[in-house]
């Protein structure tokens, strides 16, 4: 018991560590961008702090500037007095501004894009490790087959509804080219232009044009999602196809006793071919009363087993297998990761703002839901902490270059303004439009904390570990 506790205990010191490393590396790195782009372009720096409010650690070095962390780990800023006054959260400026000498529309654009430029370095950096390492990625995942089509689908009062996938017409071995015209290349790519998709029909029905390739045919198939779920996501009812193995045969089972072998591959169950692992549990429940004619790949050979007639065991689990989807390790290029998620941020930005879209604010994630997935990440390996600061990098750079005050991009769009007009912006507008916007982002941080803290205690109340029969190897 004493040994379980100290391996739980260290796992935990290694996940929060590497939480606090990461967390704070892409922190540090973007104001690391600031501060060296200021003083190479000979602008005046006060301050340089991870973190906001009162110092928990301060140092004034050699250089006259303020090294400090702060207790409030939202962000970080250097304080520049010849760039933009944001008092209210970098707190107030010591030196005399009107004495010290102007800086150039150049010097303001360089050092205000350097922050985010150096968390798209810092991504590409981490991106080139995966690059090297590989990165594991499930067959489930990989494919843009159908592999099975829900009939049902239950709202969140409750009542089920013909799934929409099965209403359109989509079939068990269909392979999704495109959702809305974008092309897809795995399931993941599938469910996100669902969930982000915008599409209306005439009537106002939700709707998302599937282009598949079925046979030698390529249709383009309209579906109509439903909201599904607690966080009422655009939904269809489709799981992706690949090919289910035994991982394990429980001795003396049903299973053993059918013939079945570790490594065997599911071909058919009664005739219907099984491409997920959903398709071979509803096949087992419906024949659960009579046996069962199952169709599986052995090295190079097709063999039929007969299971028979099990009326207390009718899951994968319960005759005795545990199944696996297997998976690949794959080296993304660096440009393709950051590609990525470049268009998955602005699909996501867009998404906010259409009014025909089903995002809100309330889907999005905070610094809870964030340090939560990092945790997560952590718990899971290296790998998966990786890849999560590498979307988290990019999403900053493009979150902090939007033209919205306090943000990198509005100080760039004030200076833009003042560059046109010959003459920079009145101090007090400025100010007041960072004041605003400070109180609106803050606001905002607070609304989206609530839903992450909503999310994490449904998520922790619904953990329970899947059936045997539905846990892939892990790699």
């Amino acid at each position: 018991m004493s040994f379980d506790f100290l391996q739980t205990l260290l796992a935990n010191v290694w996940s929060i560590a590497l939480v606090v490393v990461f967390f704070s590396a892409s922190i540090f790195v973007h104001e690391l961008g600031h501060f060296l782009a200021a003083r190479w372009r000979g602008a005046k720096v006060e301050r340089f702090s991870i973190g906001f409010g009162p110092a928990i650690w301060s140092h004034h070095g050699r250089d006259g500037v303020e090294y400090r962390i702060a207790w409030l780990p939202l962000g970080g800023y250097v304080l520049l007095p010849q760039l933009a006054d944001l008092g209210p959260i970098e707190g107030n400026i010591e030196s005399d501004v009107e004495k010290l000498p102007p800086v150039s529309y150049p010097t303001k654009m360089i050092v205000f894009v350097a922050g985010a430029l150096f968390n798209v370095l810092f991504a590409f950096g981490l991106a080139t490790i995966i690059w090297v390492i590989g990165q594991p990625e499930s067959n489930e995942t990989a494919s843009t087959r159908i592999g099975y089509v829900s009939p049902t689908l239950e709202l969140r009062t409750g009542v089920k509804v013909p799934s929409p996938a099965s209403v359109a017409g989509l079939h068990v071995g269909d392979t999704i080219l495109a959702i809305d015209g974008h092309p897809v290349a795995k399931f993941f790519d599938i469910y996100t232009y669902i969930g982000l998709g915008a599409g209306r029909s005439e009537d106002g029905r939700r709707q998302a044009v599937f282009t598949i390739q079925r046979g030698a045919q390529v249709l383009d198939i309209t579906v109509h999602p439903q909201l599904v779920g607690d966080e009422q996501e655009r939904r269809v009812g489709i799981a992706p196809g690949y090919e289910l193995s035994v991982q394990e045969v429980a001795r003396r089972s049903l299973a053993a006793k059918a013939g079945f072998h570790p490594d065997d591959v599911f071909v058919s169950i009664d005739g219907q071919p099984v491409l997920n692992v959903q398709t071979l549990q509803d096949a087992l429940e419906a024949s659960a009363l009579r046996s069962a004619t199952i169709v599986v790949r052995r090295g190079s050979r097709e063999l039929t087993l007969t299971l028979p007639a099990r009326p207390q065991a009718k899951s994968g689990a319960n005759i005795g297998l545990a199944l696996t989807t297997g998976y690949t390790l794959t080296h993304p290029t660096p440009f393709a990761q950051i590609s990525d998620q470049v268009t998955m941020s602005f699909r996501t930005i867009w998404s906010l703002i259409n009014p025909h879209s089903d995002m809100g604010l309330s889907k999005l994630t905070g610094p809870v839901g964030i340090v939560h997935i990092f945790h997560s990440a952590a718990e899971a390996g290296l790998r998966p902490v990786l890849l999560f600061t590498i979307l988290l990098n990019m999403s900053l750079a493009i979150f902090n270059l939007l033209p919205l005050p306090v943000l990198d991009g509005g100080q760039m769009l004030f200076a833009t303004i003042g560059r046109l007009r010959g003459r920079a912006l009145s101090v007090n507008f400025v100010m007041a439009a960072n004041s605003i916007f400070i109180v609106l982002l803050l606001t905002m941080v607070i609304y989206v904390s609530i839903f992450d803290v909503r999310r994490i205690k449904r998520d922790n109340a619904d953990a329970t570990p899947p059936p045997p029969s539905a846990v892939p190897t892990k790699p």
